[in-house]
């Protein structure tokens, strides 16, 4: 019988997926923990031992695994224990802000290998692209001498920028990136640079980044918020981004906190970010000296009032993350000076009440991630190399499972190379 309705089902899964699925919960194992033997492997995993060595001798034959000197720890064989090949793979991260762009290539265990920045130019973003792409030929040029080889394992091109994404055309907002919200970008890099390209938001990049190599390393259900120019938040749930019906979950600057003490009505992020502190503080936030202008304000006091009103408004947003999400910890950074996050975290402290404030806890309810300018940038060189082996629910799918960076509406363009 032919229905006009479309058939609602999950996909199943295959025995091609399984496997893959299987290649990438070995590969997170080894980036989490090191080199470890087959049995190790086996035994972390649930895999058999036939398994693992079979998923060992096709990652070393892709050149992502070798195998260490053998190493005797009881009686029987010596064991050999295998790691992961910093020089198996690499990726390039572009982030996009209000006032600059930076480009980071990356290492398969998210070494950042070379960084350029340079300013955005005010106006039309095909202005602002050309300088992109520029940027991304000078790094893959770097690249190349810091690892000769390292373009024929390229895996991709990871963009950040602020979001949300997909909104109805509102003139030329600066705040909201009106006109880089609603140009081709990712077909635009895709074609000047001939990589696969995926988007993230800001907060979800920087969180990838502290997942790959940071605070967040080896957590599965967190939630990471990021103060940079606006605030935003990322949602890891079972090790993967959940990104929402249209890619803009997280997005907690845009909330209207009228519950929040001292609240104005106004979205969180137009006091609780960098933007909102240099507002208070009458410094330009595309100055080259502003962190050095930010670490004196804190330093002699002038941004104390600042610090109180941005930290209640924080404290807020845990407790609601926390009660809606239950995660094991909140980590806490972003693209600010060192002195700001750490002056805000201890202000923040002690946290509103929650249920998750229970005995027995193994982490903090706040854990202090890292506070970087390169973070976003660090972070969407990550994204092609988490899209292409960390394990996710749609690697046990069958071929041609979206990603759950951008959920069903994610725009990428490019071919995609070959995923584990």
């Amino acid at each position: 019988m032919v229905t006009a309705n479309p058939i609602r089902a999950k996909q199943g899964a295959n025995l091609g997926g399984a496997n893959a699925h299987n290649r990438r919960v070995v590969m997170e194992a080894l980036r989490v923990n090191g080199a470890l033997s087959r049995a190790d492997l086996a035994r972390a995993t649930g895999l058999t031992g036939q398994t693992v060595s079979n998923i060992v001798a096709e990652l070393t034959a892709s050149g992502l695994v070798t195998a260490d000197a053998p190493v005797r720890i009881a009686r029987g064989q010596p064991a050999r224990p295998v790691r992961l090949v910093a020089e198996g793979a690499f990726s390039i991260g572009v982030q996009i802000d209000r006032h600059a762009t930076r480009v980071v290539a990356a290492d398969l265990l998210g070494h950042d290998l070379v960084r350029l920045e340079a300013p955005l130019p005010v106006g039309d973003p095909e202005t602002g692209l050309a300088v992109i792409a520029e940027l991304v030929a000078g790094t893959r040029r770097q690249l190349g001498v810091v690892s000769p080889g390292a373009e024929r394992r390229l895996l991709g091109l990871g963009l950040a920028m602020p979001g949300p994404f997909g909104l109805a055309p509102d003139g030329d907002d600066a705040w909201m990136m009106s006109a880089w919200q609603n140009r081709p970008i990712l077909a635009a890099l895709s074609e000047a640079t001939g990589l696969a390209v995926g988007r993230q938001n800001d907060a979800a990049a920087a969180a990838t980044a502290e997942r790959l190599a940071g605070a967040a390393r080896g957590l599965d259900d967190f939630v990471y918020l990021y103060l940079g120019y606006g605030l935003g938040a990322a949602i890891f749930v079972r090790g993967e981004i959940h990104a929402g019906a249209h890619g803009n979950a997280g997005e907690i600057g845009m909330a209207l906190p009228f519950l929040a003490a001292g609240s104005t009505g106004r979205p969180i992020e137009h006091v609780a970010s960098l933007a909102g502190l240099c507002r208070r503080l009458g410094l330009d936030p595309s100055a080259p000296g502003l962190f050095e202008a930010l670490d004196a304000a804190v330093a002699s006091g002038s941004a104390d009032d600042w610090l109180e009103e941005a930290a209640a408004s924080l404290r807020w947003v845990v407790q609601v993350l926390e009660t809606l999400l239950d995660p094991q910890t909140v980590v806490f950074g972003g693209a600010v000076p060192p002195s700001l996050l750490g002056a805000l975290h201890r202000r923040m402290l002690p946290l509103l009440p929650a249920h998750v404030d229970r005995p027995g806890r193994g982490l903090p309810r706040l854990t202090l991630g890292r506070a970087d300018p390169w973070m976003v940038a660090i972070g969407a060189a990550a994204e092609p190399i988490s899209r292409t082996f960390d394990p996710r629910f749609s690697a046990i799918q069958n071929a041609g499972g979206g990603s759950a960076l951008q959920g069903p509406d994610a725009d990428r363009r490019g071919v995609v190379p070959t995923s584990l």
